[in-house]
């Protein structure tokens, strides 16, 4: 892997010594949309950093039921996996590549050396704890005080943004359980938009129409 492709992804890492550290410890992979990078018990043995793609995170309970946390972009790393690693604790979420992914593995030790080396390191790691930290109060926030509808429509939303498609391919039950809910509350909430045609539903698939997004926000 080039240094350039490092630093268009990283901008903020300018330090040549921290950018040869990264590509000379780093191991570099590709993964395929679907592949799971890590599940609950499993111990953090290394750092993402994603390149490109996106990879989504989600918290699951003891029965296996999902909830949608957020997405790992370009540029970022995991907030949670960074704490499992300082504090030597398996996993507590489900990672699974949303689209395909380059990411960069850092081992712990590693890390641990750059944060104790390098400022802006150390500012990198602080910078995605505060913007995760702001991530999961949004995600409290509409368990806590928005209505499901609600919920769906940001939902729809933020996958249309983040897939840069107005065609979902997923199924009832694969919202249902980003959102933490049963798949007839969502079958139901989608033909309610279909029947304002601000959707059309088809197999496995949600069609959304290109001004969604000001249509819910009026």
């Amino acid at each position: 892997m080039s240094i350039d492709i490092l630093k268009k992804s990283l901008p903020n890492l300018t330090d040549p010594k921290l950018v040869n550290h990264l590509l000379e410890k780093g191991q570099f992979s590709i993964f395929e949309p679907g592949k799971i990078l890590m599940e609950p018990g499993q111990f953090v043995k290394a750092v993402p950093l994603v390149l490109e793609g996106s990879i989504k995170i989600m918290r699951m309970d003891e029965d296996g039921k999902e909830l949608f946390l957020y997405y790992l972009e370009t540029g970022e790393t995991c907030a949670l996996s960074l704490t499992c690693c300082s504090a030597a604790r398996p996993s507590e979420i489900k990672a699974v590549v949303e689209e395909k992914v380059t990411v960069l593995f850092i081992p712990i030790q590693v890390h641990e050396q750059l944060t104790d080396e390098f400022k802006q390191w150390k500012d990198f790691v602080s910078s995605t704890y505060q913007h995760r930290f702001q991530e999961m109060l949004v995600v409290l926030d509409a368990i806590a005080f928005k209505r499901m509808d609600e919920r769906l429509m940001n939902y729809i939303v933020t996958k249309m943004k983040q897939l840069k498609t107005n065609e979902l391919h997923t199924t009832h039950q694969e919202v249902a359980n980003e959102l933490g809910t049963a798949r007839e509350v969502i079958s139901r909430l989608l033909k309610q938009l279909e029947k304002k045609k601000w959707i059309e539903l088809g197999r496995n698939v949600i069609y959304i129409r290109d001004d969604f997004e000001e249509l819910i926000s009026k």
